[in-house]
């Protein structure tokens, strides 16, 4: 198991490092500093001390995590160990599962990019004449 810190707190940016949220102390600060991050549903900054027991909402690009803090750690371990240190509540699980399967299968790409669609060819045709 983890070894817990002494203190029964620890910086949000270092816990959210060591969780393995972020790849980096420089992104889950960014991230924090952004709004990405919410502690017990308020916009916290970077230093502000986690508690077990503590719930944070954690938005990275379209995916939004929401945990619960189970044990703390200053040290980065391996991804398995890290997945001791807080527990996803499962209406997060579904939320984060049901766009999943809702968009399978399905490609979107922005208008202009990569091959023209079937109109744009056809305009494009039209333009030089054959």
């Amino acid at each position: 198991m983890m070894k817990e810190q002494n203190s029964t707190k620890i910086r949000l940016d270092k816990w959210l490092w060591a969780a393995r949220f972020f790849k980096t102390r420089s992104l889950a600060t960014e991230a924090i500093t952004g709004g990405k991050v919410h502690l017990n549903k308020q916009r916290v900054k970077p230093a502000k001390e986690v508690k077990i027991g503590d719930e944070l909402a954690i938005r990275k690009g379209k995916m939004t995590f929401t945990i619960i803090v189970k044990a703390l750690s200053i040290q980065r371990r391996s991804a398995p160990e890290a997945q001791l240190l807080y527990e996803e509540t499962p209406e997060s699980l579904l939320l984060r599962e049901k766009p999943a399967t809702s968009q399978e299968g399905t490609i979107s790409r922005p208008r202009g990019l990569g091959r023209p669609t079937k109109k744009e060819r056809r305009d494009i045709e039209r333009f030089k004449g054959n």
